[in-house]
């Protein structure tokens, strides 16, 4: 037999294999049109149906062909995710991608996939929306990051694509959202800050536009008044590694420095850690005193929590959040709006827990 006969077998073989909803619909006794409804989750037949379908569907090896499926239905089985994220963030973080790890995890159960497709500007961002939006290329977005006056809410409501809020609260009654509860954190850090003596405290945050920024400030700069701190201030760097590390060494070099420093990333945190300790090293050389050991650093704070919080010298104390698990939620609720379902949104979610390691344990003033 020649390879051209070889192919035509095959070719036979896998069309025999591959298993239709006429299939399923003769396995069951039932209607293809019935099959067809329980397998796209639409009305006119019972949950009971659905059930057995879907059992017939997994038993016989059914698979959709999602050409087919969209030709059908208004679905995509799509979500798309454009967040708006510099190279070095994308390179560096570690937080997103357990979070989109999570997500996809729960858009397989429903067959959904992700669609990830990372902008440079917010100009960018709103530009995919609305090709994905005129092109019908997802059901849903997910958005993270909310600013200050965010035009991403309003436009998305004018294309009509439904989206959630990993973040928040929204000020909107159309887009929903899911927080992590970072309420009390704040209040843990510096109360265990104020514990081990510390008294001049940085907050050396990320970008001044965001909503999660400006609440932790303001949790920050509350607790600082309730307290009677003796020195306190904020600092933003636009999640430049570079700029955390010269406002941290400016800080450092005033009269009465603060003695613990608090960052929005482990990213921050480590650039900053590497700049202090180069410099105790330096400073101690050049005395002749040779005697640099880690007591002579601020105690450090990081609110990402990540393996480099884990392998640093001296290790990192660290907020810790399971970003799979939040990334599965958000993603869950998304689904639920695209079906229609009543869900309540701007819940708060996943508390968080303060991880004490050698960067403020070793330090007690």
């Amino acid at each position: 037999m020649d390879s051209d006969s070889n192919c035509c077998c095959e070719h036979s073989k896998q069309k025999q294999l591959r298993i239709s909803l006429k299939d399923i619909a003769s396995e069951l006794g039932i209607s293809q049109t019935a099959v067809s409804f329980a397998i796209n989750d639409k009305p006119g037949v019972s949950a009971e149906t659905k059930k057995k379908v879907n059992e017939a569907a997994m038993k016989l090896g059914w698979r959709p062909v999602y050409a087919a499926q969209a030709l059908g239905s208004s679905r995509t089985m799509t979500i798309g995710f454009a967040p708006t994220r510099s190279y070095d963030e994308l390179k560096d973080e570690s937080f997103m991608l357990h979070f989109m790890a999570g997500a996809q995890a729960s858009l397989s159960k429903r067959r959904y996939g992700l669609l990830y497709q990372p902008c440079s500007s917010m100009k960018e961002e709103l530009a995919t929306y609305e090709d994905w939006a005129s092109r019908k290329r997802v059901d849903g977005v997910i958005l993270v990051n909310l600013q200050d006056n965010d035009p991403r809410p309003t436009r998305l409501k004018e294309l009509g694509l439904f989206a959630v809020l990993a973040g928040g609260p929204v000020d909107s009654d159309w887009l929903l959202s899911l927080s992590i509860d970072d309420s009390q954190v704040m209040g843990c850090i510096l109360d265990n800050l104020l514990e081990s003596g510390h008294k001049r405290i940085a907050y050396i945050s990320g970008d001044s536009s965001l909503m999660y920024s400006k609440y932790r400030q303001k949790s920050f700069q509350m607790f600082a008044a309730e307290k009677n701190l003796d020195k306190i201030c904020v600092e933003y760097t636009g999640f430049k590694p570079e700029n955390a590390a010269r406002i941290t060494m400016d800080l450092l070099t005033q009269e009465d420095p603060p003695t613990a420093f608090i960052y929005e990333t482990e990213i921050l945190a480590i650039a900053s850690l590497k700049a202090m300790t180069e410099y105790l090293i330096k400073r101690d050389y050049e005395e002749n005193t040779h005697r640099y050991y880690p007591y002579k650093l601020p105690a450090i704070v990081s609110f990402e929590d990540s393996f480099i919080c884990e392998s640093s010298y001296p290790s990192i104390t660290s907020v810790q959040r399971d970003a799979s698990e939040y990334g599965s939620k958000v993603a869950n609720l998304l689904l639920k709006v695209i079906d229609g379902e009543n869900v309540k949104g701007d819940r708060k979610i996943l508390t968080p827990r303060l991880v004490l390691r050698d960067s403020t344990l070793l330090y007690k003033r």
